[in-house]
């Protein structure tokens, strides 16, 4: 099933499946203005803004709220506290949140992150063969971010690998049930680790977010199970997107390769490209109507579900000259890739510092680098929120030395 489509009965605006081509789906729907009603299999039918400047503004807009209560579908958390974070929560409960993480997620701490990064990112590739081919997500877009993030929150290496299982189905659920399961699971888990750092805290950012529980305006262990969920989901899922997602772009653009692999110096703009043109998060997290309001003239009655196109903004030709082009010269100022407002993603620059890392040292050490696959072969994951394949096959004859 399609990860959006129209709503029933409206007529399709393309054939392409969104999940392959959100982009196409996008640009058929702006035909038809910046506002739009859609179907997410589900979650129902709700309001999908496409337009830059609409999405831009909603996103600070204080009559869309991030808490779910405030929809007209709401009935209950099932039981689980993962939805107390800062990516579901509104002022001055999500203010209080961000503060407390914020100080343990500094610009010091990432940047003295970059040595351990290269350190796992040239770790994976030696343990490539010297030429061969293998699915560049299994191998290192994945284990890179999913490594970083376990050991900054101090998730012990053997439990690492249950935590993609579980994020995989709670973004991309195969069904209500396999989802609930999964939230289920890891919330256990956290529960299980968060009593583990209070008796036995360590140096690592989840061990401080128990100690400050003890605070005042501490997390409580509701909020500190949110905040673990958050921080895992949200600290690899988009940036193993981003690396593979990234390094395709590059793959089905020679042109744009070559120009890189002949002046590093393009690599900043180039990751900020991969953002624009094809980001990992195609959607920001619903908004609900807190009260009627209107965008872009469509009036929107309280109660209703609204859907920011990050990907769509990204790619507004009112603000972009020839959009759906790759370009990694081009100005990408303004664009959407991490959200705007209050809810601007808090983890951009460890992404960016793993995404620069993981291209520069990939194209680096396999000079020779290519697809495995035709692209149109490839399975992409089927998501209303996030963007990605499911597997990138790649080749190489020669591996350099770190």
């Amino acid at each position: 099933m399609p990860a959006l489509t129209l709503t029933p009965g409206e007529p399709a605006p393309t054939e392409v499946d969104f999940a392959v081509d959100p982009h196409s789906f996008h640009a058929a729907l702006r035909e038809k203005g910046p506002v739009q009603r859609v179907h997410v299999p589900g979650s129902g039918d709700v309001w999908l803004v496409l337009g830059r400047e609409e999405v831009r503004a909603a996103l600070t807009d204080p009559a869309l709220s991030n808490d779910i209560r405030h929809s007209a579908t709401w009935g209950s958390d099932g039981g689980n506290a993962i939805g107390l974070n800062m990516l579901q929560t509104d002022a001055p409960q999500h203010t209080r949140l961000r503060a407390l993480v914020a100080r343990e997620f500094t610009a010091g701490r990432i940047e003295a992150m970059r040595p351990r990064v290269q350190r796992i990112a040239d770790g994976l590739l030696d343990a490539l063969p010297p030429a061969g081919t293998v699915d560049l997500v299994a191998h290192y877009a994945l284990p890179l971010p999913l490594t970083v993030i376990c050991e900054l929150l101090g998730v012990p290496v053997e439990d690492q690998h249950l935590f993609h299982t579980w994020s995989t189905e709670l973004v991309a659920p195969s069904s209500p049930a396999a989802a609930g399961a999964a939230a289920g699971a890891m919330s256990a888990y956290f529960a299980a680790l968060i009593a583990a750092k209070a008796a036995d805290p360590g140096a690592d950012m989840m061990s401080a977010l128990v100690g400050a529980s003890a605070e005042s305006d501490g997390l409580t262990a509701e909020e500190l199970l949110g905040m673990a969920f958050l921080l895992l989901v949200a600290g690899h899922e988009t940036t193993v997107n981003l690396i593979s997602g990234g390094v395709l772009n590059l793959l089905r653009h020679p042109d744009q390769l070559a120009a890189l692999r002949a002046d590093p110096a393009l690599l900043d703009g180039a990751v900020e490209e991969m953002l624009r043109h094809d980001g990992p998060v195609t959607a920001a997290a619903f908004r609900y109507a807190a009260e009627p309001l209107e965008i872009a003239g469509v009036r929107i009655p309280a109660g209703d579900s609204v859907m920011l196109s990050l990907a769509a903004a990204s790619r507004d030709p009112d603000h972009f000259t020839d959009p759906d082009r790759f370009d990694i010269r081009r100005s990408t100022r303004g664009h959407l890739a991490f959200g705007h407002g209050i809810h601007h993603c808090l983890g951009a620059p460890l992404a960016r510092v793993e995404g620069r890392i993981a291209v520069e040292t990939l194209l680096r050490r396999l000079p020779d680098l290519a697809l495995a696959a035709e692209p149109d072969s490839l399975v992409h994951r089927r998501s209303a929120m996030l963007s990605g394949v499911a597997a990138l096959p790649v080749r190489w004859s020669r591996r350099l030395p770190a």
